[in-house]
């Protein structure tokens, strides 16, 4: 059997993973993680999302999209180059794009993406707690329409994470973080 991180030890092992090693992730264990994922805490129960999977067969059909808003001048580029500059699409061994409805009331568009976070970061420690690395990527082109229209997307939601999930070969080291003597003011009344 094997044995799960404790919370503690996923929060604070976890690393962005920028250097996949190609191996696919299945679609049994990626729909398992997003069913985990999903008790992320959220307003109302309101469950502010929805996914967009690649990690199969439709991965060729997305580098395709990739391909052409990733590298809008790929055509003037040699095959060398091309499949190059697509490695950091191409070796992920899958993709979730994170979906969540733009609210026009601003307290609930807020609430629904600080939840919609939370959803990612579950996604990211179990995946971790798997051996599967990822990485938030957030690029302008999520918010152009021909990339929204090829994804799928409807009118009155955002994709808030191109999610890139995959196994690696090796661990980054962990940055320094502000430690919680820097962060922490203890509250004092002020009259």
């Amino acid at each position: 059997m094997v044995q799960s991180l404790t919370v503690r030890d996923a929060i604070i092992q976890r690393r962005s993973i920028k250097l996949f090693n190609g191996q696919p992730v299945e679609r049994e264990i990626l729909l398992s993680i997003l069913d985990d994922a999903v008790w992320a805490p959220n307003h109302q129960l309101r469950q502010p999302w929805r996914f967009i999977v690649a990690c199969g067969k439709e991965l060729d059909d997305l580098y395709s999209v990739l391909k052409e808003f990733a590298l809008p001048k790929w055509k003037d580029l040699s095959e060398e180059d091309l499949v190059k500059q697509m490695k950091k699409f191409t070796n992920p061994g899958g993709y979730v794009f994170v979906v969540v409805p733009e609210d026009a009331r601003q307290k609930e568009r807020l609430e629904d993406y600080a939840a919609a976070s939370m959803l990612v970061q579950n996604i990211q420690l179990l995946a971790w707690d798997r051996g599967i690395g990822s990485c938030w990527k957030t690029p302008g082109y999520l918010d152009n329409p021909l990339f929204r229209k090829a994804l799928g997307i409807e009118p009155g939601e955002r994709i808030i994470s191109m999610l890139q999930v995959g196994y690696f070969d090796e661990m980054p080291k962990p940055k320094d973080r502000k430690g919680v003597e820097d962060l922490v003011t203890i509250f004092e009344k002020k009259d």
